[in-house]
């Protein structure tokens, strides 16, 4: 087998073994996908500024997120449908990040469930993402859930009051739950790793909802109240709300604007993350890397600024760093080792990023990332 060098070497690899309609609902954006090809186009305009005749023998990537240590600037982010990359996804990627020492963020739309991740992972702690739906006694069900599984972190999603037009998946017949048209099931039985992979698990739905939301206990009763449940409504009041019942680290998802970071700390917030749903919500939109550094002005001396979006590199992740943001999300990047070879992909997509991280680093003359800054890069 090739060796894999890169995320993209992953997704390559992704892209054979993973049924299309699930590889495209990754690898896609909304729209025309602008923002989407935006997020990781604004990071290749970035430059660094290299540095010579520096002692660069002992360097260090460990910083800590909320408070939490990690052995890189770097989370996985909150991906819905993972388990359809590769069986028990959720936990291969939940196990990869606890043994590099990096949280991993489970979201409500996930197919193992939150129970099922703890109990993989030994109850190590991970962090829980947070979609708030009309039934609010489901939501303080899932906060509960995630207390007792021994989340240290919660995420609260802001930015999927309405779902974006994705064409991609209209067009594979990718719903929630996932409808496969025969084009579909001629193409996943060109894939008999994935199929074997998904026949001997359990985990073939979502795990947080069914069984748990009032009245769901089947596929058909999950469409209907999937189409029903997410809030138009959600305003600063139900974060404050979900602060209240939480009580521990809150972290709110999907912030572009300077105005809404500041509110998000107002009600509640001790980090946010710069966010366009990986653009994959209103296309058009900025990329994440843009709307960091009005974002750490706006809040960075109240709360830490997270980025989400466009990371597939170390030299993202330490492009992020030196524009402010405490810590980054890689949701594709990991997906892609994922879905090319499983659990030890993941590791492989975690092992690259930190490598061309610690690399850059000692390229720009740094050997600690706390203290790495806007002097890295050219004109900033």
């Amino acid at each position: 087998m090739a060796q894999m060098t890169c995320i993209e070497d992953l997704r390559r690899l992704a892209r054979k073994r993973v049924p299309r309609m699930f590889y495209d609902y990754v690898d896609g954006g909304s729209w025309t996908e602008y923002t989407y090809r935006a997020n990781e186009a604004d990071f290749q305009r970035l430059e660094f500024r290299q540095r010579v005749a520096f002692d660069i023998t002992r360097r260090s990537t460990s910083t800590t997120m909320v408070d939490i240590p990690v052995s890189m600037p770097v989370a996985i982010a909150p991906t819905g449908l993972t388990g359809m990359q590769h069986a028990d996804g959720e936990i291969l990627a939940a196990r990869a990040a606890k043994n590099f020492g990096i949280p991993f963020t489970l979201s409500t739309m996930s197919i193992c469930s939150i129970e099922a991740v703890a109990q993989a992972t030994e109850r190590h702690p991970f962090w829980f993402q947070l979609y708030v739906t009309r039934d609010r006694t489901f939501v303080e069900d899932l906060i509960e859930r995630a207390r007792n599984a021994n989340c240290s972190a919660l995420v609260v999603t802001m930015d999927l009051q309405v779902f974006g037009q994705r064409h991609k998946d209209k067009k594979n017949g990718l719903s929630i739950p996932p409808k496969p048209t025969l084009r579909n099931i001629v193409n996943m039985a060109s894939k008999p790793r994935w199929c074997l992979d998904m026949l001997r698990t359990r985990n073939r739905q979502f795990g947080n909802i069914v069984g748990h939301a009032k009245g769901v206990d089947n596929i058909s009763s999950l469409v209907e109240w999937t189409r029903d449940q997410f809030d138009p409504q959600l305003s600063w009041q139900d974060v404050a709300w979900i602060k209240q019942r939480w009580g521990g680290k809150l972290i709110v998802k999907g912030i572009q604007d300077p105005e809404d970071a500041r509110l998000a700390v107002e009600y509640g917030a001790d980090a946010v993350i710069v966010s366009n749903h990986g653009g994959r919500q209103l296309d058009g939109a900025g990329s994440s890397i843009s709307a960091l550094p009005g974002i750490v002005e706006a809040i960075g001396h109240d709360a830490e600024v997270h980025l989400d979006g466009g990371i597939r590199s170390g030299q993202d992740v330490l492009k992020a760093i030196a524009l402010g943001a405490r810590g980054t999300y890689i949701g594709r990047a990991m997906l892609y080792g994922l879905g090319a070879q499983g659990e030890r992909g993941v590791s492989t997509a975690l092992e690259i990023i930190r490598n061309e991280l610690d690399l850059s680093m000692a390229f720009c003359g740094r050997t600690d990332i706390r203290k790495v800054d806007r002097k890295i890069l050219l004109n900033h």
